[in-house]
């Protein structure tokens, strides 16, 4: 199983908005068969394996991250795969979420003489696609905070400049997390002071196979037709406005091919609630947030964020601009906590990162 887990990480950011799943046949002490799902559309794991198996995969073993689906979508069901090839055991990971399988896949392959065996490695199948279960069980993305500060708690100096408060390796890793996000989201305020691309670049060559969705919080439009996140594959950006942006600047934008999502205000900033329900209409599973400090506080402030990436830099900017603006724990016993955190180096930074429990 800890094999198959690795075979499917090799898709990463690229099977949205499918789960990342690998499999892996076996007969004896032999494994004759790999597979993982590539991209949606392409075959499922189970059948890559079956196929890699061929003859072998009579009477073997199969080991899947997550549970066959058994119904029509762009492919078939890999119950029917898996029946036809004639295993005789499967070894799966965890069950999935998704409505129109959850359970009846296990169920339709016991029903016909299949042994199953579950949860095998349940808790690290889960954390691999943990978006999408979140999604599965709300209707709405998985939530990722990702912020850098300096040791004394700023995001950038007290004129907004934040380029470059970490060093490469941190920064090269804030592209891994863009990889495996369905869409990247901050506030007008970054754009305007730091005019980002929020795209997917290895070195300088930006991959727009993995690229996701750019979505911007801007209540009152005050985008510039010129900004860089406007440039480059303007389609897949979505601006997050409220009635109060000027008519002439919707249809602008839209002519460009910008897509503008205008949401009720809540104290005249984009409703957030209102938006991850938007986005998730949109199958937006796992969303990243990079900022600024309103967009940060709005957040938290609504018990938002599920997962959180904090980058410590070694460097002091006094009074500068805070990680939250607009929000506080009134009390410690409410203030939200980090949990299950890992503290790792990435050259001269270091990375917290951990789940919240609010």
């Amino acid at each position: 199983m800890r094999k198959a887990l690795l075979l499917a990480q090799r898709a990463e950011g690229k099977t949205r908005p499918n789960p990342m799943v690998g499999a892996l046949a076996v007969k004896g002490s032999r494994i004759v068969g790999t597979g993982y799902h590539r991209r949606a559309g392409e075959p499922h794991a189970e059948v890559v394996a079956l196929s890699e198996a061929r003859g072998w995969a009579r009477g073997a073993t199969l080991y899947i991250t997550m549970e066959p689906c058994c119904h029509w979508g762009r492919t078939g069901p890999c119950t029917e795969a898996i029946l036809a090839a004639g295993i005789k055991r499967v070894v799966i990971g965890s069950i999935d979420p998704n409505p129109l399988v959850s359970g009846k896949g296990v169920r339709e392959l016991r029903r016909t003489g299949v042994k199953v065996t579950m949860n095998v490695l349940a808790e690290e199948a889960k954390k691999l696609n943990e978006a999408y279960y979140t999604f599965m069980r709300t209707g709405r993305p998985f939530v990722t905070m990702k912020a850098a500060l300096s040791m004394d708690g700023r995001i950038a100096t007290g004129r907004g400049e934040s380029h470059w408060i970490t060093g490469d390796k941190a920064r090269a890793f804030v592209h891994l997390l863009r990889r495996r996000a369905d869409a990247v989201m901050v506030g007008i305020g970054t754009v305007l002071a730091d005019d980002p691309q929020l795209s997917v670049r290895h070195g300088k060559e930006v991959d727009d196979e993995v690229n996701p969705l750019k979505v911007i919080l801007d209540s009152r439009l005050r985008i510039s037709e010129d900004a860089q996140v406007l440039r480059h594959e303007s389609w897949k950006t979505i601006v997050a406005t409220t009635n109060r942006a000027p008519e002439r600047k919707i249809e602008k934008l839209c002519s460009m091919g910008v897509q503008v999502l205008t949401l009720f205000s809540r104290n005249g900033r984009v409703n957030i609630r209102a938006l991850l329900t938007e986005l998730g209409k949109r199958n937006v599973q796992n969303l990243l947030i990079e900022g600024g400090a309103r967009v940060f506080a709005s957040f938290m402030g609504d018990h938002l964020v599920n997962k959180a990436f904090i980058f410590l830099a070694p460097v002091f900017l006094g009074e500068g601009i805070p990680l939250f603006r607009g929000w506080e724990a009134r009390k410690l016993k409410d203030a939200p906590v980090l949990t299950d955190m890992k503290v790792s180096r990435l050259g001269r930074d270091i990375l917290c990162e951990g789940y919240l429990k609010q």
